[in-house]
Order: structure tokens, then sequence, then C-alpha cells
């Protein structure tokens, strides 16, 4: 008699040494850079500077570890599930040691604070837990600092290099234009993230220069440089950027701008094409979008502050930038503005900067394709017979791009409802859950209301909430969308 033998399917398992020796790598380098607020600890001589030193030695050796044990499966590329795990492991690992020095040192933040603190610099959120920031050591201050300044220079790497590959809520479509039509300039991935580098670096001296002239100490300008070009937020003042009102509020909106317009545009400027960012119609949609909440913005103000127009002007624009930037620096405390700038401030939140650039949120190429999409839909419900395409700087938009942009879409209001919902059920009022979720999601920095608005900061609420925050800011620095990928079976089983 025959017997049957079951037939055994065999999966390859996912190798993971290719993303640990990387991880590795990056861990041992933040543990590098720990020893910079290491050493302004050690000038100021208040003897805060063991925490950065423990703090030091165990990223670097852990990462180091990492890396040599992970070594020898380095060999060849990178597959795509690999990618998607490298990209969301950086972002996750990186915190976690980030963390270490808020744990150690003077702040004494327990894990939760203090992985909210490292998230949300990595992230360039700018949600905070810490108040006294005026008293802290200076070390603790640079730190932060430096977390969401590598945050920033990395989200763009990531954004030009990584999503576009694996697809992700329609980056796809920056693919080509920054690794093809720059043609014979710069054939290299590498070679365009090296030059952004470069010029990430610049704009952040120039910026620190720009500060110290204008009055700050060269402490506070060379942190909210940090800060400002990673639109991060972070502050060395619990009065945020209130402590630097006047022409200082001018000049961050300058830089605000520039870090949140698309960086391939300066590379190419570099290389030649003087042309290139005026020609982007992300940028022209930027400029006109911050124009028109300026404007209303200011005529409103005007009626609170009649007879100030330069002071209701600057505040317009400033907070109106720092929010559509997601930098989220307050120079004052707008809840006391009246619900109609209190609403144009939520959504200017939730509209962000360009691709490719350290801002945040949906962006402006989201939109660009969803009203063409819009448009398009339009005409043929008048001329049913006709064939229209939507298009995205005079090309037509391919239907993976477009189905990628309105998953994004939809991905993005599902994950604002759960996260508002899930606030709300750890016991928080309805402003705070869904501003909470609205800024972590979006990466903005303040929220909406008496606890976590910008006369507030996020220290008052519970643990359950604080790790709800982490989750939504990692998921919505990366688009969603690659943290979502890996949480699927078919990921794994592919």
């Amino acid at each position: 008699m025959k017997t049957l033998t079951p037939r055994v399917r065999h999966r390859s398992l996912i190798d993971l040494r290719p993303v640990g020796y990387v991880i590795g790598l990056l861990v041992a380098c933040l543990g590098l850079t720990m020893l910079i607020p290491l050493a302004v600890d050690i000038a100021e001589g208040r003897g805060h500077w063991p925490a950065f030193a423990e703090s030091a030695v165990l990223t670097f050796a852990i990462g180091g570890l990492t890396a040599l044990a992970c070594q020898n499966g380095t060999e060849e590329g990178l597959t795509l599930q690999q990618t998607f795990l490298l990209t969301t492991g950086v972002w996750a690992a990186l915190p976690l040691f980030g963390a270490l020095p808020f744990m150690l040192g003077a702040t004494e933040a327990s894990f939760t604070d203090a992985f909210f603190e490292a998230m949300s610099g990595m992230t360039t959120t700018g949600s905070t837990v810490f108040s006294g920031l005026d008293t802290l050591p200076r070390g603790i201050l640079l730190w932060r600092g430096i977390l969401q300044w590598l945050g920033g220079i990395g989200i763009i790497v990531v954004a030009m290099v990584f999503l576009p590959e694996l697809r992700v809520g329609g980056m796809q479509i920056f693919r080509s234009e920054a690794f093809e039509t720059m043609g014979k300039i710069l054939p290299r991935a590498t070679a365009i993230a090296a030059q952004i580098s470069v010029i990430y670096v610049a704009l952040t001296v120039a910026c620190a220069f720009t500060y110290l002239v204008l009055g700050m100490d060269p402490f506070d300008a060379t942190v909210h440089a940090l800060t400002t070009l990673s639109t991060g937020g972070f502050s060395t003042r619990d009065a945020s950027f209130g402590a630097f009102q006047g022409p200082m509020e001018y000049a961050a909106s300058v830089y605000m701008i520039l870090a949140a317009l698309p960086f391939v545009r300066f590379v190419q400027m570099l290389n030649g094409n003087r042309v290139a960012l005026f020609k982007d119609s992300q940028a022209q949609v930027f400029f006109l979008t911050i124009l028109a909440f300026v404007g209303v913005s200011f005529i409103a103000l005007l009626h609170i502050f009649p007879h100030h127009w330069e002071k209701s002007l600057r505040e317009a624009l400033f907070n109106i930038v720092s929010i559509m930037s997601g930098t989220g620096y307050a120079s004052v405390d707008y809840m006391a503005w009246g619900p109609f700038l209190i609403t144009i401030f939520f959504f200017v939140g939730l509209v962000g900067g360009c691709a490719g650039s350290t801002a945040c949120s949906i962006k402006i190429f989201r939109y660009q394709i969803l009203f063409a999409a819009i448009r398009t839909q339009i005409k043929r419900i008048h001329l049913p017979h006709g064939r229209f395409a939507p298009r995205f700087e005079g090309r037509p938009i391919p239907p993976d791009v477009m189905s990628s942009v309105m998953s994004f879409f939809v991905f993005f209001t599902v994950s604002l409802g759960l996260l508002s919902v899930g606030l709300a059920l750890t016991g928080l009022d309805f402003v705070t859950s869904i501003s909470g979720a609205a800024t972590a999601i979006a990466n903005i920095g303040p929220g909406l209301g008496e606890i976590i608005g910008p006369a507030g900061n996020f220290g008052p609420l519970n643990d359950t909430a604080k790790w709800m925050l982490s989750v939504g800011m990692l998921c919505g620095r990366l688009e969603l969308m690659a943290v979502y990928a890996i949480l699927t079976v078919q990921f794994w089983r592919a």
C-alpha cells in the first residue's frame, strides 16, 4: 500500500544580518556623537558629563558588537524586505539608545519619558516632556538638538533613496526625477546624498551665524540652528522662540522655508541648473499656500492687535511657517487668538512641506496629485467619451503612484482616527486626543489645548498615551506604510 507523505513548502527566512550590520554601525556612530555634548558638559563645569560618558561607551559597544556579529552577511545587496526592515529598524533603534543620556543625566527621566523625548527628537517632531529647559545642563540641551539634526538629514536620505524604491506613499514618482533626469551630472544616489549633506551642513552653519549676528549667544544659536534646519523645533528655553522675538523670527522663518523645500533642487542648482527650484511645481504651490495662510492669519490678527501691523505680520508669518513646515516653534501662545486661528493652525499642520525635505506631514505633492485626480474625474463626468489623464509637473501620473497616494490618504485618516480614539480611552479630553494624534502622525510638535498646547508640554500625559504617541511619531515620519508593511503576514511570507 502506497503511503502518502505531506508536501512541505520551504520558505526562506529573511537574512537579518545585513540589517543588523547597518543598524549596528549607525548605533556605534551615535555613541561617538555623544562625545560632543560630553565635551560641552565638561566645559560647563557642572559635573554632568559622566552621563554622556556612560551612554557613549554603552551605545558604541553594543552598536560595534552588533555590526561585527553581522558583518559576514553583507556580501550581497539588500532585498526589498531587508530594506523595509532597515528603514523602520533604524528609526526604532536610534531613539532607544538616544534616550540613555536622558535617563542617566540631570533629567533622570523614566524610560517612557526618555524614549518619548528621543523619538520626538529623531523624528523631528519636537514634542517634549521636559520643563525647566532654561536650567538644564547644556549637554542635554545640545543632545536634543543633535538628535533632531541627525533625524533631519536622515529623513532626506531615506526620502530620496529608500522610499521611492519601496513605492511608499507615491514617493516612487521622484525615483526617476532624482536619479534619471539629473543624468550625467549625478548618476549615483550616493553622490546625491553626499551633496545633500554638504548643503544641509552649509545651511545649518549659515543659520547659526545669522542667529549669532541677530543677538543669540553662541550656544543658543548653535542649538536653534540644528533644530531649525531639521524642522524639529526643540528649543533651549521653556518659552521656545518667544524668548527671541523680533528680527530673529523673520530669520527663522526664512530658514524653516528653505528646510521645507526639496533638497534635490538645491543639488541641481549647485550643479548648474540655476532655475531648478523655481520651476518645481511643489515649491511653487508651497510658497502660494504659505502666502495664503499668512495673509488670512495676518488679517485676523489685525483685529486682535489693531494698529500693530508689523507684530501681526511677524507672528502670522513665523507661526504659520513653523507649523506648516512641522518645526513646531512657538513665539506666542496662539491658543489665546481665538477658535478661528486655532482651527487654521490645526489644518495648516496637516499640509506639510515638500517631498525630499526635512519637513513632515502629508506633503504638498500628495495634495497636487489628489487635486489632479479630482479635476480629471470632473472632466470625465462632463465629457464621458473624452480621454483624460491626471498629470503632475506636465507628465501623466502612473497608476501605481496614484494608487499609492490615495492609499496614503486613507491610511493617514484611519491612523489619525484610531490614535485619537486610543488617546481618548486613556482619559484625555477631545482636543488633547485629536490634536495629540495629529501632532504625532504629522510630526508637528505642539498640540492644542491647555495641556499640550504651545504653552504646555507632554509631560503630564500618562505613560500609555506617551507610548501611543511614540509609535505614531515613528509611523508618521516613515510615511506610515513603510512601517505597516512589516506588520502583515504577507511580508514575512514573501
